[in-house]
């Protein structure tokens, strides 16, 4: 049973994540003319559309994205199989919270890319097929600095950027997850250690 509450905090994220995106979609006009202020200028609602990778990257609307869809969904399976197995040692129970909430987290952003080109009928209009294909809802914008990169810049080059991405809930939770880990990594790892020295 011990196990079990590491996945009630997953189903929490998905559940909270999923909420916010729908509320988003069907409250909130996208882009600019939608923006509501939370906190001053500089915190904000900005609804966009993400194809699925991190910071506006892309593998194109068709067989890459399905390609990356199918990927995300096996490292879900392999994250949550790996959580399970790691429920039933004695590792230290922050690790096993901060899996969790990364597992929630690739989760949430999964279903959109799943289901939302087709439910919600935002797949990019090049796509194969709607399932599979649908964009990411993101809608947390820390409005800091946007402007145009040189064209002679890597990936971005040419375009308009922001200096930090615009975010949803499942972005926060695998954020808060990876850095639980690299910040408290030598007190989750230490038992293992002592662990594997008794043995």
């Amino acid at each position: 049973m011990r196990q079990y509450k590491y996945f009630v905090l997953t189903l929490t994220i998905v559940a909270i994540d999923q909420a916010v995106k729908l509320l988003v979609h069907y409250n909130m006009t996208m882009g600019p003319a939608g923006e509501i202020n939370l906190l001053g200028e500089w915190f904000k609602l900005h609804y966009v559309l993400n194809r699925g990778m991190a910071f506006g990257l892309s593998f194109g609307a068709g067989y890459g994205k399905l390609a990356l869809t199918v990927f995300r969904l096996l490292a879900i399976l392999f994250i949550a199989y790996g959580l399970f197995r790691l429920t039933k040692t004695k590792y230290h129970a922050g690790l096993l919270w901060c899996i969790a909430a990364i597992l929630g987290g690739a989760i949430g952003n999964l279903v959109d890319s799943v289901f939302y080109g087709a439910l919600l009928d935002n797949a990019p209009y090049n796509s194969i097929t709607p399932w599979f294909h649908g964009q990411v809802i993101d809608m947390l914008y820390f409005d800091f600095w946007e402007g145009y990169l040189p064209d002679w810049f890597p990936l971005w080059g040419g375009k308009k950027v922001a200096l930090l991405p615009i975010f949803n809930m499942a972005d926060v939770a695998i954020l808060v997850g990876v850095l639980g880990i690299l910040v408290f990594q030598k007190t989750f790892f230490r038992q293992a250690e002592s662990r594997l020295t008794q043995v």
